[in-house]
């Protein structure tokens, strides 16, 4: 099959990823983008480039029709769907072979297959795979399902057969709350999928998350990459991804490997793909899905064996062989990877939306930071908040880890609030630098890491925003506060997000003892981008954005505003009654009307916003004064929706 220019039907890091492979092979590239998407930097790596629509994605980049169009529009003849959107679509995989497209991934019956839970557990069942004791019949009445339910005991894991990242699962470990989860489940898996068909499974408890790269050709070849853990994970979705896993030896991976390649060959599988296992401490695995698309994470399994996995997928495509047999198959040393998130771990990791004000990947030896971030490029609601992905390679996982830590901490990000600080939290643990975390990791060890707890930001930073504040001020301002003896103390209060301090500034030429609290913090400046902090000299970036301004050092960023002389009770104060979007999103649900009495705590409004609900409470017991709002209506990051009359009491 020959082809000479690909269209990336995706957005965003996969989008400029697969460019870069495409362009080095000699392939013209043809980048397709919404409305909402108009400079982002895939647009702008690619040769070509076409508006596919507005910013909504059923209407844009789930949008089969206008994917074809730009295709003939451009003389393409190859479609690369990179992950998540269509990538999985059998009927987009059927659409593109109907247009005499070369569509870059399996065929359509492998996808149909390996896209529902309940036929690719039959199927891997028949195959010899290990697969978890459950029911994945054809008869879904309630009926049936309570009946399998109390046969297959507790900790039950009820499915959503067309589902994926968590939506329409639940664990349940009281009989009395099957039914009600069986229907939540369903109701949820119908909205996310069009699908409610379940499937029931015991429960694995504090898992390991264990998944094999596999890749077969057209000439019957199927082999397998090694392993990946992924068992780092906040609702259900992946955090951490690693290679090899520290849980899994020769005699293991063997094992595994040949149980994934059983399920490629299973299907007749085409191009890369990835097989999911949960490992379980007694060291059985257990078949989970089937991804029949490039993965996330692919980038680990490049850094270890040191292959090009688009290179391969473009290759099977065009009907080679596949590069390596798998005796030739070699790993090397470790990779680790995190996911940059704009999101608030503090704020059960609710979306964030702004725009990108600074952006800047780290660097250095063995470091890859794939992203599709353009300075002044705008976060929105319209898709999902991963950012970027930070990888480090290293001889040990030992080197891995430390180079991600730092690499971590040294990207500089502002404009919109992210995980880094989880995340770095995260890979200094103790139980997950001994490589010991399971699926359980997040809610029991790390539970109470103070990266979920919003304490804000260290003391150390508010003393350098401080003093960074005076010395931007004019010289009529900094006339505020001032003494005519040196023991004087100028007064300056900031917030950070929900945190706000009083400091005191005592300066001392070009020195200043600062005073929050109990503590006491010296700080000098000490040229651009440079400051002395109790002795230490540390770099710092800093940007403007409106009234408050950017800062990042030591691995920590936060936005700072000077309220020093904001009025006492203004409007946005936690407990005024004025409720506000958290993001740009669409109103989903109105649970109260005009007039109404609440209590604090009371769902108002339930928004939508980057694949997420959220629902919006009363901060007061009160009434509702005004609630003007429908569903359907896109709202903005900050607009008020429902004003409260407080009580009097």
């Amino acid at each position: 099959m020959s082809f000479e220019k690909i269209l990336i039907a995706n957005r965003g890091e996969i989008a400029c990823r697969v460019i870069a492979t495409a362009r080095s092979l000699g392939y013209r590239t043809v980048a397709v983008y919404s409305e909402a998407d108009a400079g982002a930097r895939h647009a702008q790596l690619a040769d070509e480039a076409v508006c596919i629509g507005p910013a909504l994605a059923s209407a844009s980049y789930l949008n089969v029709e206008v994917l074809l169009n730009a295709c003939r529009q451009t003389g393409a003849d190859a479609v690369h769907p990179g992950y998540g959107f269509l990538s999985e679509n059998a009927g987009f995989a059927r659409a593109c072979k109907d247009a005499g497209i070369t569509f870059i991934g399996p065929d359509e019956e492998a996808i149909h297959l390996m896209g529902s839970k309940r036929l690719s557990k039959i199927a891997m069942i028949e195959a010899g795979v290990p697969c978890i004791p459950g029911y994945e019949g054809e008869d879904q009445s309630d009926d049936t399902l309570l009946k399998e339910a109390e046969r297959i005991g507790l900790p039950l894991m009820i499915k959503a057969s067309a589902g994926g990242g968590g939506r329409g699962m639940r664990v349940v470990t009281d009989a009395s709350e099957i039914p009600a989860q069986l229907k939540s489940a369903r109701q949820e898996a119908k909205s996310a999928f069009g699908s409610d068909e379940l499937i029931l499974e015991r429960a694995v408890m504090q898992p390991r998350h264990v998944e094999i790269q596999v890749f077969g050709d057209r000439h019957g070849n199927v082999i397998h990459l090694g392993e990946r853990d992924c068992s780092v994970q906040r609702r259900h979705q992946k955090v951490v991804e690693e290679a090899p896993s520290p849980a899994v030896d020769d005699a293991l991976r063997a094992r595994m490997g040949e149980a994934a390649v059983n399920a490629a060959k299973a299907c007749h599988y085409v191009g890369a793909g990835t097989v999911e296992f949960l490992l379980a401490p007694e060291g059985d695995f257990f078949f989970l899905e089937m991804n029949t698309r490039l993965q996330v994470e692919h980038p680990v399994t490049e850094l270890v064996t040191g292959q090009d996995l688009v290179a391969w997928q473009i290759k099977v495509a065009r009907g080679e062989t596949l590069p390596l047999s798998q005796e030739q198959v070699q790993l090397r040393g470790h990779a680790m990877e995190v996911r940059l998130y704009a999101e608030d771990p503090a704020q059960n990791y609710m979306p964030q939306t702004g725009p990108v004000l600074k952006w800047q990947p780290a660097e250095g030896d063995g470091v890859r930071v794939d992203h599709g971030l353009a300075q002044g490029y705008p976060v929105g609601s319209h898709y999902d908040p991963m950012l970027a992905k930070i990888i480090a390679f290293g001889d040990s996982r030992e080197d891995a880890r430390r180079r991600l830590i730092r690499a971590v901490e040294d990207t500089v990000l502002m404009g919109v609030n992210d995980n880094r600080a989880f995340l770095a939290a995260i890979l200094r643990h103790p139980v997950f630098a001994a490589g010991q975390a399971t699926t359980a990791f997040i809610g029991s060890d790390f539970a109470d890491d103070a990266s979920l707890q919003g304490h804000g930001p260290a003391p150390a930073l508010w003393a350098l925003a401080a003093m960074l504040h005076s010395r931007s001020q004019t010289p009529a301002d900094n006339l505020r506060g001032w003494h005519s003896s040196s023991v004087g103390a100028q007064p300056v209060t900031l917030r950070s997000g929900e945190h706000s301090h009083t400091l005191y500034l005592t300066f001392q030429g070009h020195e200043a003892r600062i005073s929050m609290a109990d503590q006491h913090i010296q700080v000098a400046l000490d040229g651009d981008g440079q400051a002395i902090v109790d002795g230490v000299r540390l770099s710092y970036n800093l940007v403007q954005d409106g009234n408050g301004y950017w800062l990042q050092c030591r691995g920590q960023t936060a936005c700072f505003e000077d309220i020093t002389h904001l009025a006492a009770g203004a409007s946005d104060q936690a407990g005024s009654g004025q409720i506000r979007a958290p993001m740009d999103g669409a109103v989903i649900e109105v649970c109260a009307r005009a007039g109404e009495s609440v209590k604090r705590g009371q769902v108002l409004v339930i928004m939508e916003a980057m694949k997420m609900e959220h629902s919006l409470k009363a901060d007061c017991d009160g009434q509702v004064e005004s609630l003007e709002l429908a569903v359907g209506d896109q709202v903005k990051r900050q607009q008020v929706l429902v004003t409260l009359s407080p009580d009097e009491a």
